[in-house]
């Protein structure tokens, strides 16, 4: 893993404390580097442009997965990181050393972490996407619409295009239109492919 912070102090009282740990082994990273390390660790007051503008850089050009560690963060930067795909967020009065070992090796093994009381907060948001946002436009965070998830559980289930038609009330075509379009927008091979997807990202 490596620390990233604006000001060479922060950086340095957080090596400090993660340098004698044992679960982590520490590299030096800078934005630009060919190769980025599994962990990066960005220490920040607040989640402003510039914090935003390195998170989508490293979410473009990098595997590394992303924990923040922040002085303050509202309702709308928590939006704003989680967009930047952060897997961790924590704030500086609770990173003891052991908490951020912690928090570390849970986003290592795929796990994502954020201050209890902004878990509400970000359950809040995503409720109030799906219902202003998403379902006046028949969308779900699935990426599916009601229309196609019903006609890929269908698919799922064995049913040909004539069948699904039938079940759904609607016409052959536009059966074969909703396929199409999933196959095409999550770039899918063919039904079986699909079906594997959807099965897989729990779509359905």
């Amino acid at each position: 893993m490596a620390v990233h912070a604006r000001d060479p102090i922060s950086r340095a009282g957080v090596v400090s404390q993660l340098r004698a740990r044992p679960e982590v082994t520490l590299e030096d990273w800078a934005e630009g580097a060919n190769e980025a390390p599994e962990i990066l660790l960005l220490v920040a007051d607040t989640v402003d442009d510039e914090v935003l503008r390195l998170l989508r850089y490293i979410q473009r050009s990098t595997t590394a997965r992303t924990v923040l560690v922040v002085t303050e963060i509202d309702e709308q930067r928590l939006a704003n990181a989680a967009e930047c795909g952060v897997a961790g967020i924590l704030r500086r009065s609770a990173a003891t050393p052991e908490h951020l070992v912690d928090v570390i090796g849970a986003v290592a093994q795929g796990a994502g972490h954020l201050p209890p009381d902004l878990i509400g907060t970000l359950l809040g948001e995503v409720a109030r996407l799906q219902s202003k946002v998403l379902g006046p436009r028949g969308l779900h965070f699935s990426g599916l619409s009601e229309r196609e998830v019903n006609v890929m559980r269908l698919v799922a289930e064995g049913h040909d295009t004539s069948e699904i038609a039938d079940r759904l009330a609607y016409s052959e075509r536009t059966i074969k239109n909703v396929l199409h379009s999933v196959m095409t927008r999550l770039q899918l091979r063919n039904r079986s492919h699909a079906v594997a997807y959807v099965l897989r990202q729990g779509l359905i």
